[in-house]
């Protein structure tokens, strides 16, 4: 169906997108995409995907909100067609409307399917859930003493929780920027430099 433009399959169940609101999906949605995609400037050797269909399994074809991925040796691959295969080191989630679904059926498709880090941000809770997968269980990753939740897959990708969620994304953004300027991150795409 060429006409629609979100349709995903999970679990076998294909489930069409509702019409979307600028306060409870598309300024979110844009604010991580800004965040993720400060990260994705400054890192050579990943890629960032917003919206794309992602093909899990024979029964699972989710088009997350977004998506980062290791280029080359990570866990995913990109088909002849464009589509993405396999399980992306982590996926994104913005949900408001769709929180019963993300936060359970797709849950577990990403866990299920390895997917190394899921980040659900559950907008009209003002809550933002950041799960790293821990033998075959997603355990949440905690912010440390100054709020800062830190990537285990992605060294340098650090949020400010609470200046996220409250829409500092000024903030937001300096933080990121404060991650991709250490030594793990410079050792990270350092590896990509010698594929």
């Amino acid at each position: 169906m060429p006409h629609i433009k979100k349709a995903e399959l999970i679990e076998g169940t294909v489930y069409m997108a509702s019409p979307l609101r600028i306060t409870q999906h598309g300024e979110p949605h844009a604010r991580m995409m800004t965040w993720l995609g400060v990260y994705w400037a400054s890192t050579p050797g990943v890629q960032l995907g917003d919206n794309c269909t992602v093909r899990l399994d024979a029964d699972n074809e989710p088009q997350p909100d977004a998506l980062l991925r290791i280029e080359n040796g990570g866990r995913s691959s990109v088909n002849p067609e464009g589509y993405v295969e396999g399980a992306p080191e982590l996926i994104v989630e913005v949900a408001a409307s769709t929180v019963s679904l993300d936060a359970n059926d797709k849950l577990k498709v990403y866990r299920r399917n390895r997917v190394q880090e899921y980040i659900l941000w559950r907008v009209e809770d003002g809550e933002l859930d950041w799960f790293g997968w821990q033998e075959g269980e997603y355990v949440p990753l905690m912010p440390d003493e100054m709020g800062i939740i830190c990537s285990e897959v992605f060294p340098g990708l650090w949020l400010d929780r609470v200046a996220f969620l409250d829409g500092n994304l000024a903030r937001a953004i300096a933080t990121v920027q404060r991650g991709i300027s250490t030594t793990e991150h410079q050792e990270f795409v350092d590896r990509f430099k010698q594929t």
